[in-house]
């Protein structure tokens, strides 16, 4: 029997333990400082046990799972070293920062354990256990970040372990996942944000900024309402990686500002054009860092009782809405009606019965 621990069951360690949950040989058990969060879990089915216990869940552990904020894993890798653990317990933790906790677990040595960085790349613009999934990492890349001194043997273990989630599992070393992660998501956030910062502060002396940010605006910024303290400890924790990133942005920027200076045309066309070319060759159906949407745009007369027709319609067919938004503006969207799904197939199907059954243009 394998007892895997799990601290922190919100949308990332509640998805894992549903994976695990009910595997042939495999116990689950939950940790949270809240009795009424380990209710829930419990009462969910998301764990099979709950504990406020943080050494009972851990020394009853095999794999232990580290699914707290990036800020607060040193801390529990620490405490973890106060306990008397499993020899051969394995520990790893779902961090989108790997440098620094990698080396925290090199430099307390833990004497029967083992660490090994983990990263599901995978997310849901929902969050907490009540958003968990066990469908969450299909097809989505788990990196593992294994330590200089990591047994083959163990990586293979957790590896193997890990196949219940449906992910693609890779291997990389923790200060190239950095790099990697902080110019393909940690920088984009930052960018997100700063662009909705500054609209805001136009918007404060003339209202239209905020009214006609629709479409286009809203889908490139959508990320900057991402978790303020969880963002918080990120970009921190990655700071000399994104510090380089920021430097490397000016220099982009620059390009762009030089461009208009001297009225070149042909420069910023070509600037479009590379980066045209680039993204198309960057995959669009599989899981990232950046969670997608899979929207349709629906151009439907105003009728009364319109939308609901169209989302009963959605139901009746068992066709699951993540989103559904009224556009105010078309200036960047080709419809009246955003209907956003989690998957590509499932956005084709809708796109088909809604042309089919209310002869609308999408």
């Amino acid at each position: 029997m394998t007892t895997i621990s799990i601290f922190g069951v919100g949308l990332i360690g509640g998805s894992l333990a549903l994976c695990f949950k009910g595997k042939p040989d495999i116990t689950v058990i939950g940790h949270s400082n809240n009795p009424t969060s380990v209710e829930n879990m419990v009462k969910r089915r998301i764990v099979d046990e709950g504990t406020t216990s943080m050494q009972a869940a851990a020394e009853a552990a095999d794999i232990i799972f580290l699914c707290v904020p990036v800020g607060a894993l040193e801390t529990y890798l620490e405490r973890l070293k106060q306990f008397s653990l499993k020899k051969g317990c394995l520990i790893t933790d779902v961090g989108s920062t790997k440098l620094s906790v990698v080396q925290c677990a090199e430099k307390l040595r833990f004497k029967d354990a083992y660490f090994i960085g983990g990263h599901p790349m995978a997310g849901s613009e929902r969050s907490g256990m009540e958003a968990a999934s066990s469908h969450l990492f299909e097809n989505a890349f788990y990196v593992l970040t294994p330590g200089t001194d990591t047994p083959v043997a163990e990586v293979e273990r957790l590896a193997k372990l890990l196949a219940y989630t449906q992910a693609q599992i890779i291997r990389v070393d923790a200060r190239e996942h950095d790099d990697i992660v902080g110019a393909i998501s940690h920088l984009p956030h930052m960018i997100a944000v700063a662009l909705v910062n500054q609209i805001r502060t136009y918007n404060e002396s003339n209202e239209l900024y905020k009214n006609l940010a629709a479409g286009g605006f809203r889908d490139i910024t959508r990320i900057a309402s991402s978790d303020p303290f969880i963002w918080r400890d990120i970009l921190i924790n990655n700071r000399t990686v994104l510090l380089k990133l920021l430097d490397d942005w000016d220099q982009q920027i620059s390009v762009f500002r030089e461009l208009l200076e001297k009225e070149d045309a042909e420069g910023i066309e070509k600037q479009f054009e590379v980066a045209g070319t680039f993204r198309k060759q960057v995959p669009d159906r599989r899981k990232g860092m950046l969670t997608p949407l899979y929207d349709i745009y629906a151009d439907i007369p105003d009728h009364p009782g319109m939308i609901g027709q169209i989302a009963t319609l959605l139901g009746k067919h068992r066709l699951n809405l993540s989103n559904l938004q009224i556009i105010e503006s078309r200036l960047d969207v080709p419809g009246v009606l955003r209907l956003s799904f989690r998957d590509q197939e499932t956005a084709d199907r809708a796109s088909a019965l809604l042309s089919e059954q209310f002869s609308i243009h999408v």
